[in-house]
């Protein structure tokens, strides 16, 4: 059997994730058989396994960091929010259901055995689980039937680390209030207090800490830097989705001479797509959800959304469809992912309900329509780019891997269908008609198809990651800076996958200076 360690924060955004990935690449590092596990994770970004089922985002970057290869009993709950009162619920991989909160509420707790099942598989596979809470325990109002938190931690009888957020004020009291509001029992499963994203002389902290020890009773195993670390972000509360500040001449910091923008919808998901294009020197990545944020960019982006015909219509009310069609006339390359793909067709039809119901008017940029379906589609792919043209033509060629993930089926229209016009297929009328992008298969089915269009400079795919590839990536931007004559300027991408080893590492490197592993190591073989 595995032993356990749990780490749960006084609220949301505090570093949980992070720190579970790091104490995961540590005990990896130290040669323990490591695997993560969330029972429930609320997030947008998702992944899809080598079986197609779907997870968080969240416990793949633990995975990788562990060095293991991610399998949905790491997630066995997973909800993704339609919107401001109910999620879609994700059950061992596969969708369960739309339900608003408090129907879930009602029901999660019927789920104890998927949480319980999955938790066993991998108690019998590894040495170590680390597990990640959720929010705050101390959410008086949900803790009666807690699964992610204080209940996790007693069903698989875990000793907890807490951690709290420095960096947003407060910390002493985070810790102490959240201690305070659990009850006898709760409490004693709390063996290790973390003051997270610390900045500054940790001396000056030094007596803050000896009667936080006092007043709690519960040793502090940690002060952890701010570290400058460049992980995978769990959901909207990201920093990275706060870059949105155009740079100007004349500023301190060098002007970037390539400037994406990312289009942040309020649902916005899988934004990790772009994640490889912010190691690129002399390029930025910007999150704008104005007119006013746009400015002039080489490229906008619009990414996958839980919910693409009300994000559509937010664009089309705050003025950014007109301003992104008035950019594409005027040269600016348009590339959409997923649900952003979806909005560059003509017409999005929801006939089942699986979001709004009826049909809207899409941006027409592309010769196509989409056609909302019950069944979702979840499956790896491989392939490559057909021949490309417009500004990103030296993405001819290329291969390609990535998932799909989407409810939703599109089909190039008016002599853009590559099924009846084969001859244009390569690309020789994209000035007239809509052109499939990329030749993919299917990995679990082995089905071979085309897919994804683009029509002079606007192009579009389902497929997440597929700027992963180190060829891929540095063949969008190097294509940019051809277009705007700043070739010789311009660095490579890099290989993403090794970037994000060296980045485990750093983080690793940051805990193990600042966490008395020690402690950490006796309180996970003392257990509770």
């Amino acid at each position: 059997m595995a032993k356990a360690i749990m780490i749960q924060g006084t609220m949301s955004n505090v570093g949980k994730s992070v720190v579970a990935a790091g104490l995961c690449r540590i005990f990896h590092q130290d040669g323990y058989r490591v695997a993560p596990f969330k029972s429930q994770n609320m997030a947008l970004n998702s992944f899809i396994t080598k079986e197609g089922l779907e997870m968080g985002r969240a416990q793949v970057m633990q995975a990788e960091a562990a060095g293991v290869e991610p399998v949905v009993a790491m997630n066995p709950i997973l909800l993704k929010p339609t919107n401001d009162i109910g999620s879609q619920v994700i059950v061992n991989g596969e969708v369960l259901g739309t339900m608003n909160a408090r129907d879930y509420f009602k029901r999660k707790k019927s789920l104890v055995p998927d949480i319980r099942k999955a938790y066993d598989t991998l108690d019998q596979v590894y040495d170590i689980i680390v597990i990640e809470g959720a929010g705050s325990p101390a959410e008086i109002n949900l803790k009666q039937d807690d699964i992610v938190n204080m209940g996790m931690a007693k069903l698989a009888k875990a000793p907890v680390l807490l951690v709290g957020d420095i960096d947003r004020g407060g910390v002493f009291a985070q810790l102490y209030g959240t201690t305070e509001l659990l009850e006898k029992e709760e409490k004693a499963l709390i063996k290790g207090l973390i003051i997270n994203k610390f900045r500054g002389d940790k001396t000056i902290l030094d007596p803050g800490v000896e009667m936080l020890e006092q007043l709690t009773g519960i040793p502090v195993v940690g002060v952890t830097p701010y570290l400058h670390v460049s992980l995978e972000d769990e959901d909207s509360l990201s920093e990275r989705l706060e870059n949105d500040r155009i740079a100007q001449e004349g500023d301190s910091a060098r002007v970037p001479l390539i400037d994406l923008a990312v289009i942040r919808f309020p649902r916005i998901s899988n934004f990790t797509d772009f994640n490889v294009f912010e190691s690129v020197e002399n390029v930025s990545v910007r999150y704008v959800s104005s007119v006013r944020q746009l400015g002039q960019p080489d490229m906008i982006l619009l990414p996958g959304t839980k919910n693409t015909m009300r994000d559509l219509l937010w664009m089309r009310q705050n003025g950014l469809e007109a301003a992104i069609l008035k950019a594409q006339k005027a040269g600016t390359v348009i590339f959409g992912v997923c649900g952003g793909y979806q909005m560059l067709g003509r017409t999005i039809t929801d006939a089942e309900g699986v979001e709004e119901g009826g049909t809207i008017r899409g941006m027409g940029l592309l010769d196509m329509d989409t056609v909302f379906e019950c069944e979702k589609a979840r499956t790896r792919v491989e392939g490559s780019f057909l021949s490309v043209g417009g500004v990103l033509s030296e993405l001819s060629g290329l291969p390609l891997y990535g998932y799909e993930i989407h409810m939703g089926r599109s089909r190039l229209t008016d002599g853009g269908d590559s099924d009846s016009h084969p001859e244009k297929a390569g690309g020789r009328e994209a000035g007239s008609a809509s052109v499939p992008f990329t030749s993919i298969e299917n990995v679990l089915s082995c089905e071979q198809k085309q897919e994804g269009a683009w029509k002079g400079n606007v192009y579009g795919t389902y497929v997440h990651g597929i700027f992963d590839r180190e060829e891929v990536a540095t063949a969008v931007i190097h294509s940019l800076a051809t277009a705007k004559g700043v070739t010789e300027q311009m660095g490579k991408a890099v290989d993403f996958a090794a970037f994000k080893e060296t980045q485990y590492d750093l983080l690793a490197a940051g805990l193990r200076a600042n966490l008395d592993m020690g402690a950490i190591y006796r309180i996970l073989e003392a257990g509770v």
